[in-house]
C-alpha cells in the first residue's frame, strides 16, 4: 500500500513464443516424418538395442512378406542383414560413424529366395539407449539384368548387332560392360548407351561404338533424321544410311526401332542396328550397272537389239519404236517379220535367210528398210546385224535412222539442179573467177559483154575495164573490202567486145571466206540507163537548188548526217558559205537556249508527208549577229545516198524567214505599253484592298484615303460606309459586287479588270464655275486559292486623271498607229518577196515544159501564201475566212485560167489567227 490506504499490483510479464514455436515446429516435423515413413516405396524399420521392432513400413513388409516383432525372431540370414548378432547389436554399428551397408539372401515362402542390401545407422536416444534405423532395397532384378546384359553382349560379338533400349525416364540404357576375361570391350549402342545423334554399329563388338550425327553421309541425313523423329516419338520404324566412321571407314547400317512397355505402363524403345555394307555395296553395284546399261541401250540413238538364231530376244524401246512394235512386243520376233516390214525390196524370208548364211559365214550383214507408218511419209533405216564376240547362233543388231540423211541428200541433188538452173538462167551475168582468170561464166555474161562464154576464159581481165590502170585500182579496192568486210559492192564501167563502155554494178563474194582470194565470184548488173537517169536527176536537181538560191527566204535541208545544202538567202542569213555548215548539225546557229527548236528536230521525224511544223525563234549568225526567224519544218523523204555525207536518213527542209524588224517593232509596241504601265505607277494612284464577302478595307494608301475624302487614320479594317460619303459608298460597293460577281448573278473570272469612272464636284473657284474632278477606277478580283474562296480580295486603283487622259490617249493611239504601219509594212513586203518567187518559177516552167505542171502547183501555193499576206496588209487582227477563201479562188483562177465562182451564204464570221492562216491557205489552194 502507499500509506494512505490505496493498493497495487505488481504483474510480470515473460514471453514464451519462442518455446511455443518450436515445440509446433518440433511436432510438425514428426508428423511429416511419419508421413514421409509410410508414403516410401523403399523398405524401412527401427529398431531398439532389445531387438525389439519399433517402427516398419508397408513398403517394407511387402519386401519381406512377413516382418517378425522382434529380431531374435528373424532367420539368421534376416539377423545378419539387420547387423543384429548373437542377441545384440553389431560392433560395428555401436562403434557408430558412417553407415554400415550389408547384402543378403533372404529366405520367403515357399522356398524362394530374395538378394537385398541394407543401409543401417545406430543413433543414441535420450535416454541412454540405442536406436537403428534401416533401409532395404530388392537386389533380385539387377542380378537379372546383369546376367541379361551378360547374354545380349554375348550376341552382339557373334553377330555384330548393336541394341539399345530407350527408357523416358532414364533415357539410353545399354548392356553393362563385360569385365571378361578375355579383354572384351563395352558392347553398346554409343558405348554411354544414348542415342541421342548416335546409334550402335561395328563388325564385332569390339568395333562397336556410337555414331554421331557428324559421321552420317549428307546423302543419308534425311533418313537419318527420320530414325531420330521415330526414336523421339516411339514409333516403330526401319532405317537404312550410310556413316563414314573413323575407324571402319564407309559403312551401311540397317537400324530398326521397335516400341514396347514396361512393368508399370512405361514406355520403352528398343534399336537394332546391324553391319549391312556388303549387301548394299553388292545391291547397289547391281543397280548402277543395270542403270548404266539400260541409260545407254534408251539413251541411243540407233535401235539395239540381241538375236539369238533368227529370234530377237532383247531390244531397247528405240529399236520398237522405229519398227512400230508396242512396247515390250518385239521380243520374240524374227528376222522374217522385221523384214516383212519394210516397204521396198527386202520382203519374206529370203533375205532373212540370206542374213543368216552371211552371220555364219562370218561376214556382217547390212540393208536399208524404207518403213511406212500408217499414211505418213516412209522413214528410212539402216540395218546391221553382227554376229556376237564368241557365240555361234547370237548376233547384235543395230537399227539407225537415216531418214535426214536421205533427205539431205535428195535436197543438195536438188539444190545442185537448181543452182545449175539459177546459173544458166538468170538475167544477172555471173562469173566465177580465179585469181585474175574466168574459169565459168554464165549466158546473162557473155550478153553483157558481147563474147561468149568460153572466150572469156581466154580474156585478160584488162580487157574488160577503160584501161590497164582502172583495172589494177578496181581489183585492188575489190581485195582491200575482202580483207575487211568478206565482200565488195561497188559500180564501174565495162568494155564490151565493140569497145563501148556501159556502167555495172558489180558484187564479189569469196567462195572460201578463210580464203577470200582464191576463188570469187562476182555478179555483173548492167545500171547504165540508171546511170543517166540519176545525172539527169542531178542536173535537174542543181537547177532547183539555183532557183531556190533566188528566193529571198532561207531554205536548209537536213537528215541525220546535219546540214547537206542551203541557199544563198540562208547562207547570207548565217553569214557564212555552204562549206563552213555542211555536215554540222542545224542547232550550231541556234541560241543557247536548251529548249530551242531547232535543238529538238527529232521530234519532228514523225511527221507525214504534208504535214509541217512551225516555229519562232532566235538565231545567231556566224558573225555574232542575232535575229528572230520564223521558221515551217517539212519532211521531204529520204535521202539515199545524196548529200555530201553518202548517208541515208529522214531527211527534212526548213524554210526561214527573218524577222527581225517585225519582231523590233512589237517590241517598240511592247515597250511603249511598259512605259505607260511605269507612268500609272508613279503617277499618285488611289489603291484599296478590300475583303470580297465583307467590302471591309484591309489595305489603303495615302491617295486612296483623298480619294475617299478621309483621313488615313482609322481607314484600316472600316467598312465602307464609314469610309466615304454615302453617294461614293453606294456606287463603290456596286463596283465591287458586280467585280464579284454578286450583282447581277454572274460572276466575272479571276483576274479580271472591270473599269470605272467617278466624278465628282470641287469648291467653286474665284470666277465662280465649279470644275469636276474625274477619277479613273480599276476594280480586279485577286482570285484565293482554289480550296478557300474566302481569300478572294478585290483591288481598287484609282487616280486623278482629269489631266492626263487627254495626253495619255494621244500617246496610246500613237503607238498603235504605229504599230499598224509596221505590220502592214512588213507583210506588204512579203507579199512582194513571195510575188517574186511565183514569177521566177513562171519563168523556169516557160523554159522547162517538161517541169511545167509541178512548178505551177509550187507557184500557186506560193500565191497563196502571198494572199494570206496581201489580206493582212489592209486588215489587222484575224483574217476572215470567207475573204481568204476568195482571195485564194482569185489566185487560182489567175494561174490556171479557169473560172471560180464562190458564194458565200449569209454571214461567215470565222476568224483564222494568224498561226493557221497559211496553212489553212495552202489547204484551199
Amino acid at each position: 500500500t502507499d500509506g494512505r490506504g490505496g493498493v497495487y499490483w505488481l504483474t510480470l510479464w515473460h514471453e514464451v513464443s519462442a518455446e511455443v514455436a518450436s515445440r509446433e515446429q518440433t511436432r510438425r516435423a514428426q508428423d511429416e516424418l511419419a508421413q514421409w515413413f509410410e508414403l516410401s516405396g523403399t523398405g524401412m524399420l527401427v529398431y531398439d538395442d532389445s531387438g525389439l521392432i519399433v517402427r516398419c513400413n508397408a513398403a517394407l513388409e511387402a519386401l519381406l512378406e512377413k516382418v517378425p516383432d522382434e529380431l531374435g525372431q528373424a532367420e539368421p540370414a534376416l539377423q545378419a542383414l539387420l547387423g543384429w548378432h548373437g542377441g545384440a547389436l553389431a560392433p560395428a554399428l555401436v562403434a557408430g560413424g558412417a553407415a554400415l551397408e550389408t547384402q543378403g539372401l533372404v529366405a520367403l515362402a515357399g522356398g524362394r529366395r530374395r538378394r537385398l542390401s541394407a543401409r543401417l545407422v545406430c543413433h543414441a536416444t535420450d535416454g541412454g539407449g540405442r536406436r537403428v534405423m534401416a533401409v532395404l532395397q530388392d537386389l533380385s532384378a539387377e542380378d537379372a539384368r546383369d546376367l541379361a546384359q551378360l547374354e545380349m553382349g554375348m550376341l552382339m560379338d557373334t553377330a555384330s548387332i548393336g541394341v539399345a533400349t530407350y527408357d523416358p525416364a532414364r533415357g539410353w540404357l545399354a548392356p553393362e560392360p563385360r569385365r571378361a576375361a578375355a579383354g572384351g570391350n563395352a558392347g553398346s549402342a554409343g558405348g554411354s548407351g544414348r542415342f541421342d545423334g548416335k546409334a550402335a554399329t561395328g563388325t564385332n563388338s569390339s568395333a562397336l561404338m556410337g555414331i554421331h550425327r557428324e559421321l552420317v553421309e549428307p546423302s543419308s541425313l534425311p533418313e537419318f533424321e527420320r530414325l531420330q523423329r521415330a526414336l523421339r516419338s516411339g514409333e516403330r520404324t526401319e532405317v537404312r544410311y550410310a556413316v563414314r566412321h573413323p575407324e571402319l571407314g564407309a559403312r551401311w547400317l540397317l537400324t530398326r526401332v521397335e516400341p514396347g512397355a514396361l512393368a508399370g505402363g512405361r514406355n520403352t524403345t528398343s534399336v537394332v542396328t546391324l553391319d549391312v555394307t556388303d549387301q548394299e555395296r553388292a545391291q547397289r553395284r547391281n543397280e548402277e550397272l543395270l542403270r548404266e546399261l539400260t541409260t545407254i541401250l534408251d539413251s541411243s540413238t540407233a535401235g539395239i537389239a540381241y538375236l539369238r538364231g533368227p529370234v530377237l530376244v532383247r531390244c531397247n524401246r528405240r529399236f520398237e519404236r522405229m519398227l512400230g512394235f508396242e512396247a515390250g512386243a518385239a521380243a520374240g520376233a524374227t528376222l522374217e517379220e522385221i523384214f516383212a516390214r519394210s516397204t521396198g525390196a527386202l520382203q519374206g524370208a529370203g533375205e532373212a535367210v540370206a542374213a543368216l548364211e552371211r552371220l555364219d559365214d562370218g561376214q556382217p550383214f547390212e540393208a536399208e528398210l524404207p518403213l511406212a507408218m500408217g499414211d505418213a511419209p516412209p522413214h528410212w533405216y539402216s540395218l546391221s546385224v553382227r554376229k556376237a564376240e564368241g557365240e555361234q547362233s547370237e548376233a547384235v543388231a543395230v537399227l539407225t535412222d537415216i531418214t535426214r540423211l536421205k533427205h539431205q541428200q535428195a535436197e543438195l541433188e536438188r539444190l545442185l539442179r537448181d543452182r545449175e538452173l539459177m546459173f544458166s538462167l538468170s538475167e544477172v551475168g555471173i562469173v566465177y573467177q580465179r585469181g585474175a582468170r574466168i574459169e565459168r561464166a554464165n549466158q546473162a555474161m557473155a550478153t553483157l559483154t558481147g563474147w561468149a562464154s568460153p572466150e572469156l576464159g581466154t580474156l585478160d581481165a584488162a580487157e574488160l575495164y577503160e584501161n590497164t590502170r582502172e583495172c589494177v585500182d578496181f581489183e585492188a579496192r575489190i581485195a582491200q573490202a575482202l580483207r575487211e568486210q568478206g565482200r565488195y559492192s561497188g559500180e564501174r564501167q565495162l568494155r564490151r567486145r565493140d569497145g563501148s563502155l556501159i556502167w555495172v554494178q558489180v558484187a564479189v563474194r569469196p567462195v572460201d571466206p578463210d580464203a577470200p582470194e582464191s576463188a570469187v565470184i562476182c555478179s555483173f548488173i548492167d545500171i547504165d540507163e540508171r546511170r543517166r537517169s540519176r545525172e539527169t536527176l542531178a542536173g535537174q536537181a542543181e537547177r532547183t537548188r539555183a532557183v531556190l538560191n533566188s528566193v529571198l527566204v532561207g531554205i536548209v535541208t537536213v537528215n541525220d548526217a546535219g546540214i547537206q545544202w542551203m541557199n544563198r538567202s540562208a547562207r547570207r542569213m548565217f553569214a557564212g558559205e555552204l562549206a563552213d555548215f555542211v555536215g554540222e548539225p542545224i542547232s550550231i546557229v541556234a541560241t543557247p537556249e536548251a529548249d530551242h527548236p531547232l535543238r529538238q528536230l527529232n521530234r519532228l521525224q514523225n511527221l507525214a508527208d504534208g504535214q509541217s511544223n512551225t516555229f519562232e525563234c532566235r538565231l545567231k549568225a556566224r558573225d555574232g549577229r542575232e535575229f528572230w526567224v520564223v521558221g515551217n519544218a517539212v519532211p521531204s523523204g529520204t535521202a539515199q545516198g545524196q548529200g555530201t555525207s553518202g548517208q541515208g536518213g529522214g531527211e527534212m527542209t526548213i524554210a526561214l524567214l527573218d524577222i527581225e524588224r517585225r519582231r523590233q517593232a512589237e517590241m517598240h509596241i511592247a515597250q511603249a505599253q511598259a512605259s505607260l504601265q511605269r507612268v500609272i505607277e508613279t503617277a499618285p494612284l488611289a489603291i484599296a484592298l478590300f475583303d470580297a464577302r465583307s467590302l471591309v478595307v484591309q489595305q489603303i494608301n495615302q491617295t486612296a484615303a483623298s480619294f475617299f475624302g478621309r483621313p488615313l487614320a482609322g481607314l484600316q479594317g472600316a467598312t465602307l460606309q464609314a469610309c466615304t460619303g454615302p453617294a461614293l459608298a453606294s456606287t463603290l460597293r456596286t463596283w465591287l459586287e458586280a467585280a464579284n460577281g454578286v450583282a447581277g448573278g454572274a460572276a466575272t473570272g479571276a483576274g479580271a479588270t472591270s473599269q470605272h469612272e467617278w466624278r465628282e464636284a470641287l469648291e467653286e473657284h474665284a470666277g465662280g464655275e465649279a470644275t469636276a474632278r474625274v477619277w479613273d477606277c480599276r476594280i480586279t478580283t485577286l482570285q484565293g486559292s482554289a480550296d478557300d474562296e474566302a481569300d478572294t480580295q478585290l483591288l481598287l486603283v484609282a487616280s486623278d486623271v482629269t489631266e492626263q487622259r487627254a495626253a495619255e490617249r494621244a500617246r496610246l493611239q500613237a503607238a498603235i498607229a504605229q504599230r499598224e504601219v509596221l505590220v502592214r509594212e512588213v507583210h506588204h513586203r512579203i507579199k512582194n518577196n513571195l510575188q517574186g518567187v511565183a514569177g521566177l518559177l513562171k519563168q523556169n516552167a516557160v523554159q522547162r515544159p517538161e517541169l511545167a505542171e509541178i512548178l505551177n502547183e509550187a507557184v500557186g501555193q506560193v500565191q497563196a501564201i502571198a494572199q494570206v499576206y496581201g489580206l493582212q496588209v489592209g486588215a489587222s487582227g484575224p483574217l476572215v475566212m470567207a475573204d481568204l477563201l476568195r482571195a485564194i479562188a482569185a489566185s487560182v483562177q489567175r494561174t490556171f485560167g479557169r473560172d471560180i465562182a464562190v458564194e458565200v451564204a449569209g454571214e461567215v464570221p470565222h476568224l483564222l489567227p494568224e498561226a493557221e492562216s497559211i496553212p489553212v491557205a495552202l489547204t484551199l489552194n
